[in-house]
């Protein structure tokens, strides 16, 4: 364990600072632009490979300097919003949650918006959800029968829809969700390409697309919120929550607000826990040690088919390794940013105004200097003796500091419940498809086809 750095970034001093090193390559103008939409992750680790800990690459004329190791990220992720800020970075996302909600409003009103999210994810309510997801993953694999094939991707792509549209939304949405709603959300989820961080609205098809599904998304979801208060029917769920939140000065969120704020949730709840869930089992397959040892944990504890409660998934210390291990080899998001608001120090640097700055959980997570073996899938790291995540800002699987995803323990308790019930009733095997990473969109997933073969356990 290190303490905490005593170098953080700081306003520009009269000292002589230094410039960060420059990645080879890059063409007039554009820099390495082309080689950041093409192979964003690619040119990340190349950027760490040739420049250490901190290295910059130019966008279109703006320097972006990516930071690495516990010391960098603590220095970043502690500035206040006013120095380095993730609203000016994330403009991308704006057209995905709509202008003045979460990265498109003033960041006090941003705070106050994730803050009526807090009651959401209390104690009291995280128990009701492990009951929501158990019941839809049961409910989906009721008519599986013995045994067949599933392509990994599309399964839990479907299954977390399911399950974070339960918790989140209300029953009213997932009652009727529908083919339309998995298409408008596809397209929604398409339209966060690389792109998006030159210019969040090129003429380009993916975000003509993406606009489309927003504003059809809106629609569907201003029907439900008002459908729930015509009704006078109080849920245990997100949309409750910001139906009842209220602003500093009294007000509460307009549709337009508690729309773009659920979508924020289901792209947190939905995004990350699709591709995790995904991964984890995957993982689990290629390591048969380590998914006999979670397979055992979750036999002896739900030996006698006993209700997946919050308390009995919050013992699944196994399976829980197994959920961080897959976030920590194949975290959802590759890259965090913030843009420089005005000039400042990190760790010795400079950073001037208009610079972004990065971190890559990625990059980080294989840092052989802060995780031993860092390539291998190895759940041990998490256990008594070794706890690699416990060294402050070395896993960044949900960011750090205060912009940190305040809904991570609701992610890895969804993963968890969806592991247990599926293990604890069927034996599962990969077909022999090829695992590669789709670097398509924001979120890395498994590349389809990925086909799971099932056994009912004992059948």
């Amino acid at each position: 364990m290190t303490a905490p750095s005593q170098s953080a970034a700081t306003p520009l001093t009269t000292g002589k600072l230094k410039r960060p090193p420059k990645l080879k390559g890059g063409l007039p103008l554009i820099g390495h632009t082309i080689a950041f939409v093409k192979d964003t992750t690619g040119l990340l680790q190349r950027t760490y490979d040739e420049c250490g800990r901190v290295g910059r690459f130019k966008l279109f004329g703006k320097d972006m300097i990516l930071f690495t190791g516990p010391e960098a990220h603590e220095a970043l992720f502690r500035q206040p919003d006013e120095v380095l800020s993730p609203n000016a970075a994330y403009k991308m996302m704006v057209p995905v949650f709509g202008e003045g909600v979460a990265y498109g409003a003033e960041p006090a009103r941003m705070a106050e918006q994730m803050h009526t999210l807090y009651p959401a994810l209390r104690n009291n309510r995280m128990r009701t959800y492990t009951e929501i997801v158990a019941r839809e993953t049961l409910d989906v694999i009721r008519d599986w029968g013995d045994e067949g094939v599933i392509e990994a991707g599309a399964f839990f792509g479907m299954l977390t829809n399911y399950t974070s549209s339960s918790c989140l939304l209300g029953k009213e949405f997932r009652n009727e969700m529908s083919e339309e709603f998995s298409k408008v959300y596809y397209d929604l989820e398409r339209g966060i390409v690389a792109w998006g961080y030159i210019h969040p609205y090129l003429p380009i098809p993916a975000f003509r697309r993406r606009d489309r599904a927003r504003a059809r998304l809106g629609e569907m979801v201003s029907e439900i919120v008002e459908k729930r208060k015509r009704s006078g029917y109080r849920g245990e769920d997100f949309l409750q929550t910001l139906i009842d939140a209220k602003y500093s000065d009294g007000s509460k969120l307009s549709d337009h607000e508690i729309t773009g704020m659920l979508v924020a949730a289901m792209f947190a709840g939905h995004h990350t826990s699709s591709v995790t869930t995904a991964w984890t089992l995957i993982e689990l397959l290629r390591n048969p040690r380590f998914l006999e040892e979670v397979r055992g944990e979750i036999h002896a504890r739900y030996a006698d088919d006993t209700e997946y409660s919050f308390q009995s998934l919050r013992d699944l210390e196994k399976t829980e390794g197994a959920v961080k291990e897959a976030l920590r080899i194949h975290p959802p998001l590759f890259i965090l940013l913030r843009a420089a608001l005005e000039d400042c120090e990190i760790l010795g640097y400079r950073v001037k105004k208009g610079n972004w700055v990065a971190v890559s959980p990625m990059v980080a997570h294989r840092d052989e200097e802060v995780f031993e073996n860092a390539l291998e899938y190895d759940p041990d790291r998490y256990g008594p003796g070794r706890e690699e995540d416990k060294r402050p800002f070395a896993y960044i699987s949900f960011g750090g500091g205060r912009h940190k995803c305040m809904g991570n323990a609701f992610a890895i308790l969804q993963i968890k419940t969806i592991i247990a019930v599926l293990l604890n009733r069927y034996d599962f095997e990969l077909v022999g498809d090829s695992i590669e990473t789709d670097f398509q969109g924001l979120v890395l997933g498994p590349k389809p086809p990925i086909r799971i073969r099932y056994r009912r356990r004992g059948a």
